[in-house]
């Protein structure tokens, strides 16, 4: 049965930024379609352990600072301890930082670039060394943006950032494809969480926001689930290198 590809029983999953919002959401996500989940955060994740652990789930967190790849391989290890195993990665953890360009400070430009770039290429590099020692493949999904697609307002280095993430979606996946790793991408279109509060609180840029979504509302981290759980599961063997927008048609318009 077709649905039985969707199913991830038995698999391991590391969730980035897993705290609240769309991190909690796709890690409560794969944790319904069956995985055992790693949290990861700089902050402890007691709402997203009852969460999941309230469904049947299981949970671990583990505290880092991903603004340093340093933590990467203690991840990678604790991960494996607990479960005997690393299946999937999702890389969510990321930040932003709003200034008009022409006053943007080079620390806000590297903050950003660490986190939502480098951090990703670095914890998928590790992340797909476990696949490989494996020799089971494995499913990497980085959060990508409609920034990836656009140029958007006083945003420079999360613009210059995600425009990145889809470009090393694609390298990854043209190198690892061999070893039986996918590599893809989640858009998220505008979505209803802490990094776009300020975005919600102008009535006016809300209201431009809303005018332009066809589907008229913003998104909410649940409208991930369905999409996070296809990419981590056999459902996207065939999948690679691509980034999927869910965005309420905001691209189309």
């Amino acid at each position: 049965m077709v649905l039985n590809s969707f199913k991830l029983d038995g698999k391991t999953a590391i969730v980035t930024g897993a705290s609240t919002g769309l991190g909690q959401g796709m890690a409560t996500g794969l944790a319904e379609a069956g995985a055992a989940i790693v949290g990861v955060d700089y902050v402890d994740m007691p709402e997203t352990k009852e969460i999941i652990e309230s469904k049947g789930g299981k949970f671990i967190g583990i505290t880092a600072n991903l603004l340093s790849i340093e933590p990467i391989d203690k991840i990678i290890s604790k991960t494996v301890e607990t479960f005997g195993r690393l299946d999937i990665l999702v890389n969510n953890a990321g930040i932003i930082r709003r200034t008009d360009a022409i006053d943007f400070s080079e620390k806000d430009w590297d903050d950003v670039m660490n986190i939502n770039v480098k951090t990703v290429f670095f914890f998928s590099q590790a992340a797909a060394r476990q696949f490989i020692k494996q020799g089971s493949g494995g499913k990497i999904i980085n959060i990508a943006s409609m920034l990836s697609f656009q140029g958007g307002i006083r945003v420079p280095s999360y613009t210059a950032s995600k425009s990145g993430v889809m470009g090393i979606t694609r390298a990854m996946a043209n190198e690892w494809a061999k070893h039986g790793i996918n590599v893809n991408a989640i858009a998220p279109g505008y979505m209803a969480t802490n990094n776009t509060a300020p975005l919600r609180a102008d009535e006016k840029r809300s209201a431009d926001i809303l005018a332009r979504i066809p589907a008229g509302r913003w998104g909410t981290p649940d409208d991930l689930k369905g999409t996070v759980v296809y990419l981590a599961s056999p459902a996207s063997d065939y999948v690679n290198g691509y980034t999927i927008a869910v965005d309420g048609a905001w691209l189309a318009r």
